[in-house]
């Protein structure tokens, strides 16, 4: 399936990331074509079928490089405590959904994209989609760190590109991944998949400190802020209540 054409990297620099009404349209259509599927994983999550997809925690590598050590950094000191744990989360989910698929990805274009994605979240720009302008803070953060410009530039796109509706079918696209984790740590998509013990193990890790309600205020924020944006059409189709009535207890 994936992003409907158009709804890019370079229609997010030009736009701030504010959708026409064709645009609208296509997302739709992405949607209405997605549900079938999206209702048959929310009907097993909630009656509790559950899968078998995990990985050990304890010997799972994360990537070591420049580039993550600073993003760490600056999720760590911009993001609240819920957000930062979601973002952690959002990766962790994203890498199991990955194995499942057979996803050939970057791990440290994957990882640090998870870290940033929610960077301008909580402080929504009037008038500028927020991943567009954490997009923008992430491809910043990498040039400072000496990456070169097409690596920041892709960068950039992951981050703006998460927020697209459909993207998440391709986890070997780097938006796709972090779309991925976070419709599952947030909406429950594809929970019924992932093994039952080893979630509540990465809760353990990772825990989720009220992030229903955190999410929920964050998207009031961010759809009055830009009402043209992807995050105002999700609210129009009632994401708060997917948020909360997802499989997840706080």
């Amino acid at each position: 399936m994936g992003a409907p054409a158009g709804i890019d990297w370079a229609w997010a620099q030009n736009t701030g990331g504010n959708l026409t009404g064709a645009q609208r349209r296509q997302l739709t259509g992405v949607m209405l074509a997605m549900m079938p599927g999206l209702v048959i994983d929310a009907l097993r999550a909630r009656t509790g079928y559950r899968g078998s997809a995990r990985l050990e925690l304890a010997d799972a590598r994360l990537p070591d490089t420049k580039l993550v050590r600073e993003a760490e950094r600056e999720a760590r000191a911009v993001l609240s405590p819920t957000l930062l744990e979601h973002s952690y989360r959002t990766y962790w989910f994203a890498r199991v959904l990955a194995g499942v698929d057979g996803a050939d990805y970057d791990d440290e274009l994957a990882y640090v994209s998870c870290l940033l994605h929610d960077v301008a979240l909580e402080h929504p720009t009037p008038g500028c989609c927020f991943a567009v302008t954490g997009a923008r803070r992430a491809i910043a953060l990498a040039v400072a760190v000496g990456e070169t410009p097409q690596r920041a530039q892709e960068l950039g796109a992951a981050v703006a590109g998460h927020m697209t509706f459909g993207v998440s079918t391709d986890l070997s696209d780097p938006a796709g991944f972090v779309a991925a984790g976070t419709s599952l740590d947030m909406l429950g998509i594809r929970l019924s998949q992932i093994d039952p013990v080893w979630v509540r193990e990465l809760l353990g890790l990772h825990p989720r400190m009220g992030f229903k309600q955190a999410a929920i205020a964050a998207i009031r924020a961010e759809a009055a802020a830009v009402p043209g944006g992807r995050t105002a059409w999700l609210a129009s189709w009632g994401i708060e209540l997917l948020i909360a009535g997802s499989a997840f207890s706080e």
